[in-house]
């Protein structure tokens, strides 16, 4: 089983952290709040996507389990 990014767009102070931890997964729009990728997280990227997680400051951003393989890029 794979997992997506998903954000909490109540929770989010658009700091913007997340998209430098991992920008592969995560744009910001004009106001600097994420916009995360629907794509499952490929396994080279698992690792940078658990640092974001843990490094949002707002607890905003998780992981949680898709469905979908995960594909590498």
């Amino acid at each position: 089983m794979s997992h997506v990014l998903r954000v909490n767009p109540i929770a989010c102070d658009a700091h913007g952290l997340c998209a430098e931890l991992v920008p592969e997964l995560i744009r910001l729009d004009e106001w600097g709040y994420p916009i995360v990728s629907e794509t499952p997280v490929p396994a080279r990227l698992a690792k940078h996507a658990k640092r974001a997680v843990a490094a949002c400051p707002a607890l905003a951003l998780m992981l949680a389990r898709s469905e979908a393989p995960a594909r590498s890029r």
